[in-house]
């Protein structure tokens, strides 16, 4: 079972979350104070994170780069972070701030569980030929 950290405090993004995500294979913990999502997702093994890009006062690029930077200081295994986005253009802001996936709401279900899916995957191997 993956455990999905939900960062977002508007309550159709977390229904749809949710909604797409009851599985037995998922398990979506609700955060919507995004100064705690760092913490919150260290200290409680998260496997992902979801973060909205409106939410709070920080932001969806803020609060990713700091779960990112907080899980790198601590020397935990990285754990991929999925923004959910108001437009495609936002897209950038995604990559800048180092989300493994993004999406542009309103989202389905096939396109948040692939979203998870690559993000979840672990990176191929690399190898340097000789």
């Amino acid at each position: 079972m993956s455990r999905i950290l939900l960062v977002a405090d508007v309550a159709w993004v977390r229904n749809e979350v949710h909604a797409t995500l009851t599985a037995p294979d998922f398990e979506v913990v609700d955060l919507d104070d995004p100064t705690a999502a760092a913490a919150t997702a260290v200290g409680e093994d998260f496997d992902a994170v979801v973060v909205d890009l409106q939410v709070g006062s920080m932001g969806g690029m803020a609060v990713t780069r700091h779960v990112l930077e907080v899980i790198g200081l601590q020397g935990h295994d990285p754990v991929p972070v999925v923004m959910l986005l108001d437009r495609a253009a936002d897209a950038f802001l995604a990559k800048r701030a180092g989300a493994a996936a993004w999406l542009t709401k309103p989202f389905d279900a096939h396109q948040i569980r692939t979203a998870l899916d690559n993000a979840l995957r672990p990176a191929p191997a690399v190898t340097k030929e000789t």
